[in-house]
Protein backbone atom coordinates (compact mmCIF):
# COMPACT_ATOMS: atom_id res chain seq x y z
CA UNK A 1 0.00 0.00 0.00
CA UNK A 2 2.75 2.51 0.61
CA UNK A 3 4.20 1.69 -2.94
CA UNK A 4 0.54 2.68 -4.61
CA UNK A 5 0.07 5.91 -2.09
CA UNK A 6 3.99 6.63 -3.25
CA UNK A 7 2.97 6.30 -7.29
CA UNK A 8 -0.26 8.14 -6.97
CA UNK A 9 1.76 10.83 -4.97
CA UNK A 10 4.14 11.33 -7.59
CA UNK A 11 1.29 11.15 -10.34
CA UNK A 12 -0.47 13.76 -8.80
CA UNK A 13 2.14 16.06 -8.18
CA UNK A 14 3.42 15.58 -11.80
CA UNK A 15 -0.10 16.29 -12.88
CA UNK A 16 -0.96 19.21 -10.90
CA UNK A 17 2.44 20.77 -12.25
CA UNK A 18 1.37 20.61 -15.87
CA UNK A 19 3.80 17.46 -16.97
CA UNK A 20 2.32 16.34 -20.25
CA UNK A 21 0.45 13.21 -18.89
CA UNK A 22 2.74 10.37 -21.32
CA UNK A 23 5.48 12.21 -19.43
CA UNK A 24 4.03 12.09 -16.21
CA UNK A 25 3.05 8.21 -16.54
CA UNK A 26 6.63 7.25 -18.17
CA UNK A 27 8.24 9.00 -15.17
CA UNK A 28 6.28 7.11 -12.68
CA UNK A 29 7.50 3.93 -14.59
CA UNK A 30 11.26 4.72 -14.43
CA UNK A 31 11.02 6.47 -10.77
CA UNK A 32 9.31 2.96 -9.26
CA UNK A 33 10.61 0.83 -11.60
CA UNK A 34 14.61 2.21 -10.96
CA UNK A 35 14.02 2.18 -6.86
CA UNK A 36 11.95 -0.89 -6.46
CA UNK A 37 12.41 -3.23 -9.63
CA UNK A 38 14.90 -6.25 -10.01
CA UNK A 39 14.87 -5.73 -14.29
CA UNK A 40 17.15 -3.85 -16.50
CA UNK A 41 14.62 -0.70 -16.58
CA UNK A 42 16.26 1.22 -19.01
CA UNK A 43 16.78 -1.46 -21.21
CA UNK A 44 12.71 -2.32 -20.85
CA UNK A 45 11.71 0.76 -22.01
CA UNK A 46 13.55 0.52 -25.87
CA UNK A 47 11.96 -3.33 -25.53
CA UNK A 48 8.27 -1.69 -25.20
CA UNK A 49 8.22 0.86 -27.36
CA UNK A 50 9.24 -1.05 -30.16
CA UNK A 51 6.67 -4.23 -28.95
CA UNK A 52 4.07 -1.10 -28.74
CA UNK A 53 4.59 0.58 -31.55
CA UNK A 54 4.75 -2.28 -34.16
CA UNK A 55 1.27 -3.50 -33.14
CA UNK A 56 -0.58 -4.16 -35.91
CA UNK A 57 -3.64 -3.77 -34.27
CA UNK A 58 -2.79 -0.22 -32.94
CA UNK A 59 -2.57 1.11 -36.75
CA UNK A 60 -6.20 1.36 -36.91
CA UNK A 61 -5.60 3.90 -34.47
CA UNK A 62 -3.97 6.87 -37.18
CA UNK A 63 -6.15 5.49 -39.87
CA UNK A 64 -9.32 6.30 -38.12
CA UNK A 65 -7.85 9.44 -36.96
CA UNK A 66 -7.36 10.34 -40.64
CA UNK A 67 -10.71 9.55 -42.08
CA UNK A 68 -12.07 11.98 -39.00
CA UNK A 69 -10.00 14.35 -40.59
CA UNK A 70 -10.76 13.96 -43.73
CA UNK A 71 -14.22 14.22 -42.94
CA UNK A 72 -14.20 17.61 -41.05
CA UNK A 73 -11.74 19.70 -43.34
CA UNK A 74 -13.48 18.31 -46.19
CA UNK A 75 -16.95 19.65 -45.27
CA UNK A 76 -18.88 16.68 -45.13
CA UNK A 77 -19.61 17.20 -41.74
CA UNK A 78 -21.11 19.84 -42.13
CA UNK A 79 -22.99 18.47 -44.68
CA UNK A 80 -24.19 15.85 -42.38
CA UNK A 81 -25.25 18.14 -39.98
CA UNK A 82 -27.72 20.72 -42.48
CA UNK A 83 -29.07 17.53 -43.55
CA UNK A 84 -29.78 15.97 -40.13
CA UNK A 85 -31.53 19.60 -39.44
CA UNK A 86 -33.81 19.34 -42.00
CA UNK A 87 -34.83 15.73 -40.76
CA UNK A 88 -35.56 16.95 -37.17
CA UNK A 89 -35.74 20.32 -36.74
CA UNK A 90 -40.11 19.43 -36.36
CA UNK A 91 -39.32 17.42 -33.31
CA UNK A 92 -39.36 19.93 -29.87
CA UNK A 93 -36.30 20.59 -29.05
CA UNK A 94 -35.21 21.71 -32.76
CA UNK A 95 -31.91 22.11 -33.40
CA UNK A 96 -30.78 19.87 -30.24
CA UNK A 97 -31.53 16.92 -31.75
CA UNK A 98 -29.34 17.68 -34.75
CA UNK A 99 -26.28 17.87 -32.35
CA UNK A 100 -27.11 14.32 -31.11
CA UNK A 101 -27.74 12.46 -33.84
CA UNK A 102 -24.93 14.54 -35.81
CA UNK A 103 -22.61 13.75 -33.23
CA UNK A 104 -23.84 10.08 -33.05
CA UNK A 105 -23.51 9.57 -37.23
CA UNK A 106 -20.09 11.54 -36.98
CA UNK A 107 -18.93 9.36 -34.18
CA UNK A 108 -19.45 6.61 -36.02
CA UNK A 109 -16.94 7.04 -38.41
CA UNK A 110 -14.37 9.31 -36.57
CA UNK A 111 -13.85 6.93 -33.66
CA UNK A 112 -12.77 10.11 -31.41
CA UNK A 113 -15.51 12.38 -29.13
CA UNK A 114 -13.07 15.13 -28.91
CA UNK A 115 -13.02 15.37 -32.77
CA UNK A 116 -16.57 14.37 -33.18
CA UNK A 117 -17.37 17.51 -30.50
CA UNK A 118 -14.88 19.89 -32.57
CA UNK A 119 -16.28 19.24 -35.42
CA UNK A 120 -20.03 19.66 -34.46
CA UNK A 121 -19.11 22.88 -32.21
CA UNK A 122 -17.78 24.80 -35.63
CA UNK A 123 -20.68 23.59 -38.00
CA UNK A 124 -23.73 24.09 -34.75
CA UNK A 125 -22.37 26.93 -33.02
CA UNK A 126 -23.61 29.59 -35.23
CA UNK A 127 -26.80 28.33 -35.31
CA UNK A 128 -27.39 28.73 -31.83
CA UNK A 129 -27.58 32.50 -32.00
CA UNK A 130 -29.50 32.70 -34.93
CA UNK A 131 -32.33 30.74 -33.51
CA UNK A 132 -31.97 31.75 -30.26
CA UNK A 133 -31.12 29.04 -28.22
CA UNK A 134 -29.99 28.89 -24.63
CA UNK A 135 -26.16 29.16 -25.00
CA UNK A 136 -25.75 26.35 -21.96
CA UNK A 137 -27.65 23.87 -22.88
CA UNK A 138 -27.18 24.01 -26.94
CA UNK A 139 -23.40 23.72 -26.15
CA UNK A 140 -23.94 20.82 -23.29
CA UNK A 141 -25.81 19.05 -25.93
CA UNK A 142 -22.81 19.13 -27.98
CA UNK A 143 -20.13 18.15 -25.77
CA UNK A 144 -22.69 15.41 -24.19
CA UNK A 145 -23.56 14.08 -27.61
CA UNK A 146 -19.64 13.99 -28.72
CA UNK A 147 -18.71 11.30 -25.74
CA UNK A 148 -20.60 9.37 -28.04
CA UNK A 149 -17.59 8.92 -30.53
CA UNK A 150 -15.97 6.75 -27.96
CA UNK A 151 -18.96 3.73 -28.14
CA UNK A 152 -20.42 3.53 -30.67
CA UNK A 153 -18.04 1.71 -33.13
CA UNK A 154 -15.76 2.16 -34.71
CA UNK A 155 -14.46 3.41 -31.82
CA UNK A 156 -10.77 4.18 -30.47
CA UNK A 157 -11.02 3.70 -27.26
CA UNK A 158 -12.80 0.21 -27.74
CA UNK A 159 -9.48 -0.47 -29.59
CA UNK A 160 -7.23 -0.02 -26.87
CA UNK A 161 -9.14 -1.26 -24.29
CA UNK A 162 -9.12 -4.76 -26.69
CA UNK A 163 -5.63 -4.26 -27.08
CA UNK A 164 -4.95 -3.72 -23.21
CA UNK A 165 -7.17 -6.71 -22.21
CA UNK A 166 -6.95 -8.58 -25.35
CA UNK A 167 -10.74 -8.87 -26.27
CA UNK A 168 -11.83 -9.65 -29.79
CA UNK A 169 -12.25 -5.74 -31.19
CA UNK A 170 -14.97 -6.99 -34.06
CA UNK A 171 -17.07 -8.28 -30.85
CA UNK A 172 -16.29 -5.27 -28.73
CA UNK A 173 -17.45 -3.02 -31.70
CA UNK A 174 -20.83 -4.33 -31.94
CA UNK A 175 -21.46 -4.72 -27.98
CA UNK A 176 -20.78 -1.26 -28.08
CA UNK A 177 -23.43 -0.12 -30.78
CA UNK A 178 -27.24 -1.08 -28.91
CA UNK A 179 -25.85 1.11 -25.84
CA UNK A 180 -24.44 3.75 -27.85
CA UNK A 181 -27.46 4.23 -29.76
CA UNK A 182 -30.04 3.61 -27.11
CA UNK A 183 -27.95 6.48 -25.21
CA UNK A 184 -28.27 8.93 -28.08
CA UNK A 185 -31.94 8.16 -27.91
CA UNK A 186 -32.40 9.11 -24.20
CA UNK A 187 -30.51 11.93 -24.65
CA UNK A 188 -33.07 13.03 -27.40
CA UNK A 189 -35.75 12.01 -25.04
CA UNK A 190 -34.60 14.06 -22.50
CA UNK A 191 -34.38 17.21 -24.85
CA UNK A 192 -37.86 16.36 -25.85
CA UNK A 193 -39.57 16.51 -22.75
CA UNK A 194 -37.51 19.64 -21.40
CA UNK A 195 -38.32 21.12 -24.65
CA UNK A 196 -42.43 20.76 -23.89
CA UNK A 197 -42.48 21.31 -20.42
CA UNK A 198 -40.39 24.67 -20.21
CA UNK A 199 -41.72 25.98 -23.84
CA UNK A 200 -39.04 25.73 -25.82
CA UNK A 201 -40.53 24.00 -28.11
CA UNK A 202 -40.57 26.48 -31.37
CA UNK A 203 -36.61 27.11 -31.29
CA UNK A 204 -35.05 26.07 -34.46
CA UNK A 205 -38.10 25.02 -36.09
CA UNK A 206 -37.74 25.25 -39.97
CA UNK A 207 -40.62 24.62 -42.36
CA UNK A 208 -39.27 21.94 -45.04
CA UNK A 209 -40.87 20.67 -47.89
CA UNK A 210 -40.36 16.59 -48.45
CA UNK A 211 -38.02 17.46 -51.56
CA UNK A 212 -35.97 19.27 -49.21
CA UNK A 213 -35.78 16.48 -46.47
CA UNK A 214 -35.16 13.79 -49.30
CA UNK A 215 -32.94 15.89 -51.50
CA UNK A 216 -30.82 16.19 -47.90
CA UNK A 217 -30.34 12.29 -48.09
CA UNK A 218 -28.03 12.76 -50.91
CA UNK A 219 -25.33 14.19 -47.88
CA UNK A 220 -25.94 11.45 -45.53
CA UNK A 221 -24.43 9.06 -48.04
CA UNK A 222 -21.04 9.43 -48.05
CA UNK A 223 -21.50 8.53 -43.84
CA UNK A 224 -23.57 5.11 -44.54
CA UNK A 225 -21.33 4.14 -47.59
CA UNK A 226 -18.34 4.54 -44.89
CA UNK A 227 -19.81 2.69 -42.14
CA UNK A 228 -21.49 -0.09 -43.76
CA UNK A 229 -17.80 -0.35 -45.57
CA UNK A 230 -16.25 -0.39 -42.57
CA UNK A 231 -18.43 -2.04 -40.27
CA UNK A 232 -19.05 -4.82 -42.71
CA UNK A 233 -15.45 -5.40 -43.89
CA UNK A 234 -14.98 -6.48 -39.93
CA UNK A 235 -18.18 -8.82 -39.78
CA UNK A 236 -17.70 -10.42 -42.99
CA UNK A 237 -14.39 -11.19 -42.52
CA UNK A 238 -13.39 -9.94 -45.03
CA UNK A 239 -10.90 -7.36 -43.25
CA UNK A 240 -9.17 -7.10 -39.85
CA UNK A 241 -10.12 -3.72 -37.70
CA UNK A 242 -6.75 -2.24 -38.78
CA UNK A 243 -7.35 -3.01 -42.71
CA UNK A 244 -10.89 -1.89 -42.41
CA UNK A 245 -9.87 1.69 -41.48
CA UNK A 246 -7.85 1.22 -44.05
CA UNK A 247 -10.05 0.82 -46.25
CA UNK A 248 -11.92 3.84 -45.11
CA UNK A 249 -9.78 6.35 -45.39
CA UNK A 250 -9.30 5.15 -49.71
CA UNK A 251 -13.29 5.09 -49.43
CA UNK A 252 -13.19 8.38 -47.52
CA UNK A 253 -10.86 10.25 -50.39
CA UNK A 254 -12.43 8.99 -52.69
CA UNK A 255 -15.96 10.41 -51.99
CA UNK A 256 -14.36 13.79 -50.90
CA UNK A 257 -12.64 13.73 -54.23
CA UNK A 258 -16.07 13.14 -56.20
CA UNK A 259 -17.55 15.78 -54.38
CA UNK A 260 -15.18 18.15 -55.65
CA UNK A 261 -13.61 18.75 -52.06
CA UNK A 262 -10.49 17.38 -52.52
CA UNK A 263 -7.82 19.77 -52.20
CA UNK A 264 -4.14 20.19 -51.39
CA UNK A 265 -5.23 22.15 -47.91
CA UNK A 266 -7.60 19.62 -46.87
CA UNK A 267 -4.68 17.02 -47.12
CA UNK A 268 -2.36 18.78 -45.64
CA UNK A 269 -4.89 19.98 -42.37
CA UNK A 270 -6.18 16.48 -42.39
CA UNK A 271 -2.24 14.60 -41.69
CA UNK A 272 -0.93 17.51 -39.54
CA UNK A 273 -4.25 16.72 -37.28
CA UNK A 274 -3.78 13.17 -37.55
CA UNK A 275 -0.15 13.25 -37.09
CA UNK A 276 -0.72 15.07 -33.66
CA UNK A 277 -3.53 13.38 -32.37
CA UNK A 278 -1.35 9.85 -33.18
CA UNK A 279 1.46 10.87 -31.26
CA UNK A 280 -0.16 11.88 -28.46
CA UNK A 281 -2.01 8.62 -28.25
CA UNK A 282 0.12 6.57 -29.18
CA UNK A 283 2.93 8.47 -26.53
CA UNK A 284 0.18 7.68 -23.88
CA UNK A 285 0.00 4.06 -24.73
CA UNK A 286 3.61 3.37 -24.81
CA UNK A 287 4.39 5.14 -21.41
CA UNK A 288 1.41 3.04 -19.68
CA UNK A 289 2.30 -0.10 -21.31
CA UNK A 290 6.10 0.79 -18.99
CA UNK A 291 4.63 1.19 -16.03
CA UNK A 292 1.96 -1.48 -15.85
CA UNK A 293 5.20 -3.62 -16.60
CA UNK A 294 7.14 -1.70 -14.03
CA UNK A 295 4.04 -2.63 -11.46
CA UNK A 296 3.78 -6.23 -12.97
CA UNK A 297 7.62 -6.67 -12.48
CA UNK A 298 7.85 -5.70 -8.45
CA UNK A 299 3.87 -7.73 -7.94
CA UNK A 300 2.06 -5.34 -7.10
CA UNK A 301 -0.77 -6.36 -9.49
CA UNK A 302 -0.79 -10.12 -7.82
CA UNK A 303 -0.73 -8.26 -4.26
CA UNK A 304 -3.85 -5.91 -5.18
CA UNK A 305 -5.63 -9.11 -6.89
CA UNK A 306 -4.85 -11.36 -3.42
CA UNK A 307 -5.86 -8.19 -1.53
CA UNK A 308 -9.32 -8.04 -3.02
CA UNK A 309 -9.68 -12.19 -2.73
CA UNK A 310 -9.09 -11.66 1.03
CA UNK A 311 -11.72 -8.93 1.22
CA UNK A 312 -14.27 -11.70 0.18
CA UNK A 313 -16.94 -9.24 -0.92
CA UNK A 314 -19.52 -9.78 -4.00
CA UNK A 315 -18.72 -8.62 -7.62
CA UNK A 316 -21.55 -6.13 -7.64
CA UNK A 317 -20.04 -4.60 -4.56
CA UNK A 318 -16.86 -4.81 -6.42
CA UNK A 319 -18.00 -3.08 -9.30
CA UNK A 320 -19.67 -0.17 -7.34
CA UNK A 321 -16.10 0.31 -5.76
CA UNK A 322 -14.60 0.92 -9.10
CA UNK A 323 -17.52 2.55 -10.86
CA UNK A 324 -16.75 5.34 -7.96
CA UNK A 325 -13.07 5.41 -8.31
CA UNK A 326 -13.50 5.56 -11.72
CA UNK A 327 -15.90 8.96 -11.36
CA UNK A 328 -13.86 10.50 -9.26
CA UNK A 329 -10.58 9.49 -11.20
CA UNK A 330 -12.75 11.20 -14.37
CA UNK A 331 -12.75 14.57 -12.40
CA UNK A 332 -8.83 14.82 -12.61
CA UNK A 333 -6.91 12.66 -15.54
CA UNK A 334 -7.67 12.22 -19.21
CA UNK A 335 -10.14 9.91 -20.13
CA UNK A 336 -7.47 7.71 -22.48
CA UNK A 337 -4.46 7.91 -20.03
CA UNK A 338 -7.31 6.85 -17.10
CA UNK A 339 -8.01 3.98 -19.51
CA UNK A 340 -4.52 2.75 -20.36
CA UNK A 341 -3.33 3.05 -16.31
CA UNK A 342 -6.04 1.47 -14.63
CA UNK A 343 -7.64 -1.22 -17.21
CA UNK A 344 -4.47 -3.29 -17.04
CA UNK A 345 -5.20 -3.66 -13.16
CA UNK A 346 -8.71 -3.53 -12.89
CA UNK A 347 -9.94 -5.80 -15.60
CA UNK A 348 -8.45 -8.94 -14.81
CA UNK A 349 -9.63 -8.49 -11.18
CA UNK A 350 -13.50 -7.60 -12.86
CA UNK A 351 -12.99 -10.64 -15.38
CA UNK A 352 -11.67 -13.14 -12.46
CA UNK A 353 -15.20 -11.70 -9.83
CA UNK A 354 -17.33 -13.40 -12.73
CA UNK A 355 -17.81 -10.38 -15.41
CA UNK A 356 -17.82 -10.54 -19.06
CA UNK A 357 -14.74 -8.67 -20.46
CA UNK A 358 -16.95 -7.67 -23.12
CA UNK A 359 -19.83 -6.04 -21.22
CA UNK A 360 -17.10 -4.73 -19.29
CA UNK A 361 -15.17 -2.92 -21.35
CA UNK A 362 -18.50 -1.37 -23.02
CA UNK A 363 -19.46 -0.30 -19.04
CA UNK A 364 -15.99 1.61 -18.41
CA UNK A 365 -16.31 2.90 -21.58
CA UNK A 366 -19.71 5.04 -20.24
CA UNK A 367 -17.71 5.74 -17.45
CA UNK A 368 -15.00 7.50 -19.02
CA UNK A 369 -17.47 9.08 -21.37
CA UNK A 370 -18.61 10.64 -18.23
CA UNK A 371 -15.02 11.86 -17.49
CA UNK A 372 -15.00 13.36 -21.05
CA UNK A 373 -18.05 16.33 -19.81
CA UNK A 374 -17.30 16.33 -15.95
CA UNK A 375 -14.80 19.31 -14.59
CA UNK A 376 -11.96 20.36 -14.48
CA UNK A 377 -10.35 18.18 -17.10
CA UNK A 378 -13.60 17.09 -18.97
CA UNK A 379 -11.97 17.68 -22.41
CA UNK A 380 -15.02 18.35 -24.60
CA UNK A 381 -15.93 20.84 -22.11
CA UNK A 382 -12.90 23.05 -23.15
CA UNK A 383 -13.56 21.88 -26.67
CA UNK A 384 -17.00 22.97 -27.25
CA UNK A 385 -15.91 26.30 -25.10
CA UNK A 386 -13.03 27.25 -27.08
CA UNK A 387 -14.11 26.85 -29.91
CA UNK A 388 -17.53 29.04 -29.25
CA UNK A 389 -15.37 31.35 -27.92
CA UNK A 390 -18.35 33.31 -25.66
CA UNK A 391 -19.83 33.70 -22.31
CA UNK A 392 -17.84 31.14 -20.00
CA UNK A 393 -17.21 27.68 -19.61
CA UNK A 394 -19.37 27.18 -16.60
CA UNK A 395 -22.51 27.64 -19.00
CA UNK A 396 -21.35 24.38 -21.20
CA UNK A 397 -20.87 22.22 -17.32
CA UNK A 398 -24.32 23.19 -16.55
CA UNK A 399 -25.44 22.16 -20.04
CA UNK A 400 -24.09 18.67 -19.18
CA UNK A 401 -25.21 18.12 -16.20
CA UNK A 402 -28.57 16.17 -17.28
CA UNK A 403 -26.19 14.55 -19.53
CA UNK A 404 -23.59 13.06 -16.94
CA UNK A 405 -27.42 12.02 -14.93
CA UNK A 406 -29.06 9.94 -18.20
CA UNK A 407 -24.92 7.96 -18.53
CA UNK A 408 -25.24 7.15 -14.96
CA UNK A 409 -28.91 5.93 -15.46
CA UNK A 410 -27.25 4.13 -18.38
CA UNK A 411 -24.50 2.04 -16.20
CA UNK A 412 -27.14 1.28 -14.16
CA UNK A 413 -29.31 -0.07 -16.90
CA UNK A 414 -26.35 -1.97 -18.24
CA UNK A 415 -26.21 -4.12 -14.55
CA UNK A 416 -29.65 -4.58 -14.60
CA UNK A 417 -29.89 -5.73 -18.20
CA UNK A 418 -26.77 -6.91 -19.41
CA UNK A 419 -27.85 -8.29 -22.52
CA UNK A 420 -28.40 -4.71 -23.98
CA UNK A 421 -24.72 -5.34 -24.72
CA UNK A 422 -24.12 -9.04 -24.75
CA UNK A 423 -27.23 -9.82 -27.17
CA UNK A 424 -25.62 -9.38 -30.70
CA UNK A 425 -22.03 -10.42 -29.55
CA UNK A 426 -23.41 -13.94 -30.12
CA UNK A 427 -23.82 -13.54 -33.38
CA UNK A 428 -20.12 -12.34 -34.21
Amino acid sequence: MSLVLISIVILLILLLISVPVGSTIAGVGIIVGYFFSDYPIFESVGEITWSVSTDFLLLSIPFFVLLGEILLHSGIAKNIYFSLHKWLSWLPGGLLHANIASSAIFSSISGSSVATAATITTVAMPQSEKYGYKAGLFAGTIAAGGTLGILIPPSINLIVYGFLTNTSIPKLFVAGLVPGLLLALLFMLFILIYSIFFKASTHGIVKVSWKEKFLALKDLLPIAILFILIMGSIYTGFATPTESAALGVLASVVIVYFNGLLTFDVIKKSIRGTMKTTGMIMFIIIAANFLNFVLVSIGLTDDLAYFIEDLNISKYYMLAIVTVIFIILGLFIETLSLMVITIPIVAPIMITMGFDPIWFGIYLIILIEMALITPPVGLNLYVVQGIRRKGNIVEVMKGCIPFVIIMLLMAILLVIFPQITLYLVQYV
